[in-house]
């Protein structure tokens, strides 16, 4: 066995690692489609503002397992999060201990610390975790919201629900140029982490094309909706969708600025935002979305919106 570090953008690392992917995938969440060259390419890629950690376990020339991490660049003592793979064929051999083992290396090098890393929540992953020392810090739920059929009937009733005194302004690609300003300032104001990723600090516009020239390498087109009050052109709330070739889609972001909140106005975005898309997309079925279980108001905003859990995954932290 020994530990490779992968470039993620490099179509060689991602042949390597997408048959044990498909494998992992197949059993721990049969539900899913297979994973496909295009899905691992999106989830190994290189992010706006973050540094990026993809070691690998290889039994001769055969990948056995993956630890990819990524980390802040505006927080150089921060840690590097994750995940950890070790493909079922390979399974007790000693390779998740040294990737593990690895990861904390490349982190004490860099300065960083904890390690944390995701996975799918059960007596597995938290045997494992509990091996290596590492300590439960969150649970994420992954919900899930039908475009179509009865399941859809919540969002089409609050998206026909306008809030007085707004104005929603959507967009299908690049933020118009005349909201990208304001859109980055409401950006600026989120506070919620994003596994391994940078958090906005100042964006401006050329953070936005950024972001959004990153999505559309992963082959993703943005879908977007903003919310201003009547008779100004300032963005309080904006919600985004991630659509690529596929049945599903990833929702991104939902942000209402504090002074404007608990008037419903999340509700009509995500809402609208959702139907508008199943309107322009027919292929489009379903949106999925990871929230953490202590972030009870975005997740009672998706549970009126038909949004319902179908996996749970927990965050360990290992000190490095």
């Amino acid at each position: 066995m020994d530990i490779r570090s992968l470039d993620g953008d490099d179509p060689a690392a991602i042949a390597d690692l997408l048959p044990g992917f498909r494998e992992t995938m197949s059993l721990e969440l049969p539900a899913d489609p297979p994973v496909t060259e295009a899905l691992l390419t999106r989830l190994f890629q290189s992010r706006h503002g973050a540094g990026r950690l993809v070691l690998a376990a290889y039994d001769g020339e055969e990948a056995a397992g993956v630890l990819k991490l990524g980390f802040d660049l505006g927080d150089p003592g921060g840690p590097g999060h994750g995940s950890l793979w070790v493909f079922p064929g390979h399974r007790g051999r000693g390779h998740g201990r040294a990737l593990v083992a690895a990861g904390r290396a490349a982190l004490r090098s860099r300065g960083r610390a904890p390690l944390l890393v995701d996975a799918p929540a059960g007596d597995r992953a938290e045997g494992f975790a509990r091996a290596v020392g590492g300590v439960l810090t969150a649970r994420t739920v992954r919900n899930r919201v039908p475009l179509r059929g009865p399941g859809a009937g919540a969002l089409e009733m609050w998206a026909a629900r306008p809030v007085p005194g707004y104005r929603l302004h959507r967009w299908s690609g690049p933020c118009p140029d005349g909201l990208a300003d304001s859109y980055a300032r409401a950006w600026g104001a989120l506070a919620e982490p994003v596994n391994g990723r940078a958090r906005p600090r100042d964006p401006s516009v050329v953070d936005v094309r950024a972001r959004e020239a990153e999505a559309a390498r992963a082959g993703h087109r943005i879908r977007g909706a903003a919310v201003l009050p009547e008779g100004d052109d300032t963005v309080v709330g904006y919600s985004t969708l991630l659509v690529r070739d596929s049945p599903m889609a990833d929702s991104g972001e939902t942000l209402v600025l504090p002074t404007h909140r608990r008037r419903g106005l999340g509700t009509w975005l995500k809402s609208a935002l959702l139907t508008d898309a199943a309107l322009g997309h027919q292929r489009l079925a379903v949106v999925q979305v990871f929230n953490e279980t202590g972030n009870t108001a975005v997740l009672m905003l998706n549970k009126k919106l038909g949004f319902t859990a179908d996996s749970t995954w927990s965050t360990y932290a290992l000190d490095a």
